[in-house]
Order: C-alpha cells, then structure tokens, then sequence
C-alpha cells in the first residue's frame, strides 16, 4: 500500500487555491475512484488518464486505487487535474520516484494518446506557484501565457512521457520565454477622423485625463459612438502591474487569453440585449463578466436606455467600488472591475429631440418615459452628461484635411495630466476619496462662493458636488493650473448638468 502526493491548483475567480492530489493504492476491488467534489470533466479524467498510460507503455494498476483532491470543500473542474492525477498513479506504483514531486507544480489535460493539451487559467497558477516557491510545469500550448509572469520559473512539456523523463533525471525540459515582449499594435482609427464636435472632443480629452465616465446624448449620426471608441486611442498605455491583471481576467474568463492582446487596453462593448449575469459575472464555476472583462479600460454601453434596467442598476456598484462580487448560495467571488464607462444615447425614442435638422414625432409623455429609463442615482454616478449635436452641412460635406487634432497630440496633453495626478496624489483624480478632495481641491474664495450657490440652486447631492469638483481639478490639470479657479469649475458645470428639458421643447 502506496500514498503519493502531488500539487496543483484550482481556480476560484481569479484566485488559484492549492490542491493536493492525494493517492492511495491498495488491496480491493481494481478501479479508480476520485473524491474531493470533482465536477463532471473531472470525473471523467479517470478514463483518459487510464488511456493515457496504457498507451505509453505505464502500467496501469490492478488495484483499488482512490485520489483524494483537497480541500475537500472547493469544486474541482476541467481537464486541469488529469496530468496531477497521472503522475499520482505512478508515483504510488512506484513507476517514476516519489521524491521528484515535492518541489513542482502541475497541470494539464491529457489526450488518450499521452499528449498535453492546454488549461485556462494558468496565469493566476503561475503567480501563486511562485508565491509558494516551487516551479510549475505546463503544456507547451500554454507557454505564451505562463511566460507573461516576470521572474517566474515555469517548465513546459508536451506530453507525459517528456514530464516522467524529467522526474526520472533522464531528461530537460523546457522554460518557458518570450519570444516578443511586447506585442502592442497601433489602433487602425484616430481621433483626426471626428469632423467638427469641438465640446464633445473637449469632453473626452477631460474625461481620458482624470478617467471620468462619460454620457453622449444626441440624435443619430452625429458622432456618438464615432468618439467613444476613440476613447483608448488618448488614454495612457498600461503598465505591467495593470496588464498582467487584464491578462489574468482573461485568462480565467470563458473566451481564455489571446497573448497577442498583451499590454492592450481592453475595450469592451456588449450589446444592450445582454443579461445581468453577462455583464456583472456569474456561472458556475464564476467567470468573469464583462465590466471585469474591461477592467482598466473601457467599458462602452451603445444605446443605453435600450439595457435592461436590472443591467443597468447592477453598475451602480461597481462604479463606486471598482469590483463585483458575485454571492450565490454555494460560492462568493470577487472579480476586479474598475472600468471606464462611456455611454452613448438618443434623447427620444425616435432620436431627434431638440435637433435643428429633423422633426421629432414623439410626445412628452413618450420621451418623459424614455429618459425614466435611466434611474437618478446610475446617472449621478457618471461625471460628465455631454450633449453631441447635429454637424452643418457645409462642415459635414467637406472633404478637405482641416488642422483636427490626431490622438498622438491630445494624448500627449492627457499624459501631462496624469504625470500631475500622479506626482500630487499617487492616483487618479477620479479615485480621490473625500478626505483627498479636501486636501487637493482647496477653494479660493470666489470659486467657493461660485460653488455654493450651484449646489443650492441646483439642489446637488453630496456625490454630485464631489463629483463636480474632481471634474474641476481635472480642468485645472489639463491648464497645468495648481489651484481651481471659477473657469475651471464653470466649465466643469457644464459637463455635469445636461438640459433635459431642452429635449422636451
């Protein structure tokens, strides 16, 4: 009677809590009998990994053979414990020496052939195997993604024969590198494509300099979603720290992590049919949803009226607190999610309320309802309220280059900003608590007195004059400003308190 120990690691969000693939061979009735709450895939890992050592020449014990995975209170799924639970069989026979696990890691799928076939979420692995001081080993599919993890020592094989040759010390394996660090691509649209549209242009540069959320309200065809998605053409490149997130998110998500994504700023745009449970995250085992999935980037919601309005109050929080936990009965997960978010809307069903070119067919009543859709507390969370209004003609038919700005110069201006940010605060205006906003958004005497009379004329609430105020730093950041003067907050107002009524003329 045999016991051997291997390691490996689940995945629970974003997390990859330990598991000890415990087994035992003795006397009994032969068969292979796993415990440990394993899923459907891992039940069935019994007959592939039994395949898998027939086929290269292991012996496959005539005994009672029982694989403990623990903690015995953690749901195991996929085909990750397969190589774990192979080289757990062979160990306790006595087939490859039990000393050779203690110091490694592993995880993979096995083919009926021996081969290893790749997992999904080997990046938060490989950070917490490096964490614990011992060294993984992954398929070779895999490699690209282990690789992305600094200063970690990750081996890579191809099937199981390479890995039993490796334990033996008959043979290396290899470490997994970068081949190309850096895989960053040039976007293939500028910010010079928008014609006209100066003041909602000045929004978005305000809104990428202090990472304010946005709302476009207009009619059709004016440039909404034209200068939402240019958005991440003027916002920062990530640093390594935020895209060895982004990656881990993916690399856990349903759709798995595309190395050539690297150090990308994700930009996420689901479409308003879209459920609660895609966009906030859930399932079982809990993927991700999409605001993680646009963490540290841009979360772009089109026709938002359109999204269901539990879609839309299940933003609420996260908004605030920069993640989401999913709670159901059986698990709680927290999945990372501070986003970006740009809206873009009409002001009326039809779409033509308030525009100079074309006539609106709907009634008061109906446009009331339509706005209704947007509860007060979702839009007292996004910063800035920007009105994008019909082009003239003459600008809109004009075919000539005119001297418009390109994302390489307003990005350079927003970059400046940050610098500010980050060498007054350490962070982003948009992220400054109340105590900061004390201590970064002093008041001279006329903008304090400018300040008051909005709040009491406007009947503001707390959120909405802080909110008001980071708009304002921002401002002042972009003039290279050390204090808000009363023009910065003017402006500032405007972006934050749109005219419904105008709508409803």
């Amino acid at each position: 009677m045999t016991l051997a120990i291997v390691y490996t690691r689940a995945h629970a969000g974003i997390a990859a809590p330990l598991v000890t693939v415990e087994t035992h061979i003795s006397y009994g009735m032969p068969g292979l009998h796993i415990v440990g709450l394993p899923e459907k895939a891992v039940k069935e890992s019994k007959d592939r990994v039994r395949s898998a050592l027939m086929n290269t020449e292991f012996e496959f014990p005539a005994r009672r053979m029982t694989v403990n995975l623990a903690p015995a209170d953690l749901p195991k799924d996929g085909g990750r414990f397969d190589l774990p639970i192979a080289l757990g069989i062979l160990a306790a026979s006595g087939q490859i020496p039990l000393e050779s696990l203690a110091q490694y890691e592993f995880t993979g799928e096995l083919a009926l052939s021996g081969g290893l076939r790749p997992v999904s979420g080997v990046l938060p692995m490989v950070l917490s195997v490096k964490q614990a001081g011992r060294t993984l080993i992954v398929p070779h599919a895999n490699v690209a993604e282990a690789a992305l993890a600094q200063h970690s020592v990750v081996l890579s094989a191809q099937h199981l024969l390479e890995v039993c040759a490796f334990l033996r010390n008959q043979a290396t394996l290899s470490t997994c590198a970068l081949a190309n660090p850096v895989f960053k691509t040039t976007l293939s649209y500028d910010l010079a494509e928008v014609k006209g549209q100066p003041y909602a242009r000045r929004a978005l540069e305000i809104a990428a300099a202090g990472k304010h959320s946005l709302l476009f309200v207009g009619p059709p065809g004016t440039g909404k979603t034209m200068l939402s998605m240019r958005l991440p053409t003027i916002l920062p490149s990530l640093t390594h720290e935020q895209a060895l997130e982004v990656a881990t998110i993916a690399s856990v998500s349903s759709r798995g992590f595309d190395p050539n994504t690297w150090q990308h700023i994700p930009v996420r745009a689901p479409h308003h049919s879209c459920s609660s449970m895609a966009m906030v995250g859930g399932g079982r085992p809990p993927k991700p949803g999409e605001i993680s999935l646009a963490h540290h980037g841009v979360l772009f919601l089109d026709e938002l009226p359109e999204f269901s309005r539990s879609v839309l109050e299940a933003l609420r929080e996260p908004l605030e607190s920069g993640q989401i936990t999913v709670s159901r009965a059986a698990f709680q997960t927290t999945f990372p999610a501070k986003f970006q978010l740009v809206a873009a809307m009409n002001p009326c069903p039809c779409g033509y309320a308030g525009s100079s070119q074309s006539q609106c067919r709907c009634t008061i009543e109906h446009i009331e309802r339509y706005l209704a859709k947007l509860s007060g507390p979702l839009l007292d969370r996004i910063d800035m309220h920007v009105e994008v209004a019909n082009l003239p003609h003459e600008i809109l038919v004009n075919m000539q280059q005119d001297q418009r700005e390109n994302s390489q110069q307003v990005r350079a201006r927003v970059l400046f900003s940050r610098q500010r940010q980050l060498q007054r605060q350490g962070k982003c205006n948009v992220d400054l608590t109340t105590q900061e906003l004390e201590k970064f958004c002093q008041l001279g005497v006329e903008p304090q007195h400018l300040l008051n009379q909005v709040v009491q004329k406007l009947n503001l609430s707390a959120r909405a004059c802080h909110r008001l105020l980071k708009i304002a730093r921002t401002i002042a950041d972009l003039a290279d400003d050390e204090m808000i003067t009363s023009q910065h907050l003017s402006e500032a107002l405007v972006y934050r308190c749109l005219d419904k009524l105008k709508f409803m003329r």
